[in-house]
């Protein structure tokens, strides 16, 4: 069984950085795809960008391509989410999961492992 737990967010002004730290425990986390997720009030969570664990290549949706950059440390067995020129709908709640090599990563049903989430609050 793989833990995760997320931590690094607050509130920050629009245009400001911020980096999200997701940290498993419990197993290993060289076999995974590493997910990173959003989910504001009233709306649906949605995917933000992966890590694949073993060559650290990522993937990103089109809305934080430039912005946000994912990447691990194999030490640590962390991955994080830093994201910069942070704007007003950025505002989440931000979840990482873990999904077994060969599955979509796009979907949430094929995750096996997720954190509690951290929440992320960017004013004007």
């Amino acid at each position: 069984q793989v833990h995760l737990v997320e931590s690094g967010g607050g509130l920050v002004q629009a245009g400001d950085s911020l980096r999200l730290s997701c940290a498993a425990s419990g197993g290993t986390v060289t076999n995974y795809i590493m997910g990173w997720f959003r989910q504001a009030p009233g709306n649906e969570r949605e995917f933000v960008g992966a890590i694949y664990w073993t060559h650290a290549n990522t993937d990103y949706a089109d809305s934080e391509k430039g912005r946000f950059t994912i990447s691990r440390d194999n030490a640590k067995n962390t991955v994080y989410l830093q994201m910069s020129s942070l704007k007003p709908e950025d505002t989440a709640v931000y979840y990482c999961g873990a999904t077994p090599y060969g599955g979509n990563f796009l979907s949430q049903s094929n995750y096996i492992a997720w954190g509690q989430g951290t929440q992320v609050t960017v004013s004007s």
